[in-house]
């Protein structure tokens, strides 16, 4: 079917004038941006999208100026969502209502602000302006533009400077001077290896064999990270524009974005951008009067978290199943369907946009020397402020968790930070000043991964965490190599022997030994970095794994096996709560005399602890030997 091009931008011209036309359509009118990314979607953000839409129309007899409601992407602050920023004044409401709509309506018509929704610092000063939010205030937020951007409105992508680099690149640059830039600027894979960007494209552009493929991998699947997923959701475009330059550099004239199948939200939004860019012409044949030609692909995926490692994506693409080859030929000279193929993620394509626009010597001006640019990380755990942050890299993360995360929830201590997914390791407090940049994080048996970052406090236990994600990675082997699928299984059979009190001081060392058989032997990086978090946790909280094999404790009350509840009858009063909420019937007792948990009984399942009145606090847990917290 041949599409009629209505919209087609066939220049550099044509292009600003485009931008200057958006502009022109936004000036002097109030933009209200509501977050709309999968994170509010639990809040109803098409509901206060409505509501919105309607008091607007209630009150368009009293409105004297435009209004233009954006449905952005994910703003980042998650904690706080639903979100609301107002521009041009820049009014950030947070943790928005249904029923706090009308009043919004009202005041921004006025031009007035609603007081109760601002953010409130720790003296409980009110911050209206979004850019001096802490959580804001000392990020970089360069790919992260999406807060007054629709993300399936291209339109609104041109006016922040959508395209221009594509346009730049196809009228003014050859694909080698491109090339040169991407080099130049030493842009790193952000999928986690960390591998020069320009190079990985100079080996496929070189590489014998015609069609060359580029390939977005948008496969995140790491418990705890979203990065990639938020990004294509709340910026496809650039994501889009990115992969483009790359195959005008590279001399591919087809690419796939492999995404997951439950993302929908980001799959209804890059195909949308797609059909866009189509229009107007940044697709397809002779773009841009350039003679070059180029289509996309979107490959909804299965699901798998192997097919995020590169060979596996190619044969998951081809339509077979989602397992790694031998790496003794790269895909970037023999990939999909055996042709030169260049595969980066989502991350690292929206930089490039960034770089042709800007220049490799401003990229370079940012980070550190070896790590240049920013990193998107979703910050999650126990941290007061969670959600998407986009860092310059060399930031620290002391300054990560503390001054845009805020610090530990319920202000208990901080333990550990884990970077890197199920691949990554933990960092602990005594490295909280370690700069974040790929090299540091390897440094400290950890990595940068595509961007997870989960904090840890007093009550989690390092050897059950490093538990879930050996299980985690387990369940999600392709099973292809034994060093993988059954050095896996080795490591949770003994982890489960510590965690139930069973373990014996010579499984530390088998531990370690099954953890350097994984990283030496396994086909691909899922297990080769398995052992990533087992060393991390034996070198940094040693002491862990000893109080559960040596004193049958875990300090942190976590291992269920080694834990006891008991009800103190000094502070119990028989309010038969705790009895009503048990669902074993273990508590016995009568009305206003304390109560008695009967071991034997007892599921550990924390209903007693939920139901005890907290000013009482009756119920405790008790671990050990000698029955105490160690």
């Amino acid at each position: 079917m041949v599409i009629e091009i209505k919209n087609k931008i066939n220049s550099v011209d044509k292009l600003k004038e485009k931008a200057h036309e958006v502009e022109e359509n936004y000036k002097d009118c109030i933009e209200i941006s509501l977050c709309s990314g999968t994170g509010c979607k639990a809040y109803l953000p098409q509901e206060l999208y409505r509501l919105m839409l309607e008091e607007l129309d209630k009150n368009k007899e009293k409105i004297n100026k435009k209004i233009v409601v954006h449905k952005t992407g994910c703003l980042g602050y998650c904690e706080k969502g639903p979100i609301i920023i107002i521009y041009p004044k820049e009014l950030c409401y947070l943790q928005v209502k249904s029923e706090d709509i009308p009043e919004i309506v009202e005041k921004t018509i006025k031009d007035e602000v609603v007081e109760r929704l601002f953010y409130k610092d720790d003296n409980g000063a009110l911050i209206p302006k979004v850019s001096d939010i802490p959580f804001y205030k000392y990020q970089n937020r360069i790919i992260l533009i999406n807060s007054r951007m629709d993300p399936r409105n291209i339109d609104d992508y041109i006016r922040l400077g959508g395209y221009q680099a594509l346009v730049k690149a196809l009228t003014a640059m050859t694909p080698d001077k491109v090339l040169d830039e991407v080099k130049k600027a030493n842009l790193r894979g952000r999928g986690g290896g960390g591998f020069p960007a320009g190079d990985k494209w100079e080996t496929t552009k070189n590489a014998a064999g015609e069609p060359k493929y580029v390939l977005v991998n948008a496969s995140e699947g790491n418990p705890g990270a979203f990065p990639n997923r938020l990004t294509i959701e709340g910026n496809p475009h650039s994501v889009l524009e990115g992969l483009i330059l790359a195959a005008y550099a590279i001399g591919s004239n087809q690419g796939y974005i492999y995404i997951k199948q439950e993302y929908s939200l980001a799959i209804e939004n890059i195909n949308i951008a797609i059909e866009q860019a189509r229009e107007y012409g940044f697709l397809g044949k002779n773009i841009l009067n350039s003679g070059f030609n180029f289509e996309v692909k979107v490959h909804k995926g299965a699901g798998a978290y192997v097919s995020g490692e590169s060979s596996a994506l190619n044969t998951a693409i081809e339509g077979k199943a989602g397992e790694p080859r031998l790496k003794y030929i790269h895909t970037a000279v023999s990939g999909l369907w055996g042709k030169p193929t260049n595969l980066n993620n989502v991350e690292t394509y929206a930089n490039v946009p960034q770089i042709i626009n800007n220049g490799a010597d401003w990229f370079m001006s940012i980070g550190t020397k070896g790590s240049a640019g920013t990193k998107i990380f979703s910050l999650v755990g126990k941290v007061k402020n969670t959600g998407l942050v986009e860092v310059p890299m060399g930031i620290t993360l002391r300054d990560i968790i503390y001054k845009i995360g805020g610090g530990i929830k319920d202000d208990k201590k901080f333990k550990a930070v884990q970077t890197g997914g199920p691949s990554g390791g933990v960092i602990p407090e005594h490295l909280l000043d370690l700069p974040v940049d790929f090299d540091e994080l390897t440094k400290a048996g950890s990595m940068m991964g595509s961007g997870g970052m989960v904090v840890m406090d007093e009550d989690d236990c390092m050897v059950n965490l490093a538990y879930y994600f050996i299980k985690f990675l387990s369940e999600e082997s392709c099973g292809k190599c034994v060093p993988c699928r059954e050095g896996l299984r080795q490591l949770i059979y003994v982890y489960e022997r510590i965690m139930e009190g069973k373990g014996k001081i010579e499984d530390l060392k088998l531990l370690e030994d099954l953890a350097l058989v994984l990283e030496g032997a396994s086909l691909c990086a899922l297990g080769s970095t398995a052992q990533n978090i087992v060393l991390t946790t034996l070198k940094y909280f040693r002491q862990e794994y000893e109080a559960h094999i040596y004193y049958h404790s875990c300090p942190a009350l976590v291992c269920k096996p080694l834990i006891n509840y008991e009800i103190n009858k000094e502070k119990c009063t028989g309010c038969m709560l705790c009895v009503k909420s048990c669902p074993v019937n273990a508590i016995s007792g009568e009305v206003k005399k304390p109560h008695i948990i009967d071991q034997n009984t007892c599921i550990k399942c924390d209903a007693c602890v939920e139901a005890c009145p907290e000013k009482f606090s009756a119920i405790e847990k008790k671990t050990g030997l000698l029955g105490v917290k160690l």
